[in-house]
C-alpha cells in the first residue's frame, strides 16, 4: 500500500485470491491491517469478497473433481474452459515448470505427481 501511495495511485482494491473464505488472517491482515494502513496513507481501499460458499464455485469445485475422477478411471471427459485457448493439461507432465528450482526425485526423474 505504501508503494502504490508513494506512485500516486488514487485508491487500491484488494482481491483475496489465495483464500477460498474469510477467515482470521483474511480478517486481521486485510480487514484490519491493511485498512488501518490505508487510513494512514489517505488512500481509498476495497477489499472484494472471498467465494465463500457462493454456488458456482461450489459449482466450478464440483465439476473439477468429477472431471478428475473420471480421468482417474480411464473415461475420456470433455474439459471444460473459458477463453479462447481451451483447457491445459491437468497433471504437469515432465519438464513443464522448468522455471522452479530443482527437487530431488527417488527416480531420478521430475514427476507429474510430486
Amino acid at each position: 500500500l505504501q508503494d502504490l501511495h508513494t506512485a500516486g495511485a488514487p485508491a487500491a482494491v484488494m482481491v483475496p485470491i489465495g483464500f477460498v473464505s474469510d477467515h482470521m488472517e483474511v480478517l486481521y491482515d486485510l480487514d484490519t491491517e491493511a485498512t488501518a494502513k490505508a487510513a494512514e496513507l489517505g488512500l481509498p481501499l476495497r477489499r472484494s469478497a472471498t467465494v465463500g460458499s457462493d454456488p458456482r464455485f461450489a459449482a466450478a469445485v464440483r465439476d473439477l473433481l468429477l472431471e478428475r475422477a473420471a480421468t482417474e478411471r480411464g473415461t475420456r471427459v470433455e474439459r471444460c474452459a473459458l477463453g479462447t485457448l481451451g483447457p491445459s493439461h491437468d497433471l504437469c507432465p515432465i519438464g513443464c515448470c522448468p522455471a522452479r528450482t530443482e527437487r530431488p526425485a527417488a527416480a531420478g526423474a521430475d514427476s507429474p505427481y510430486a
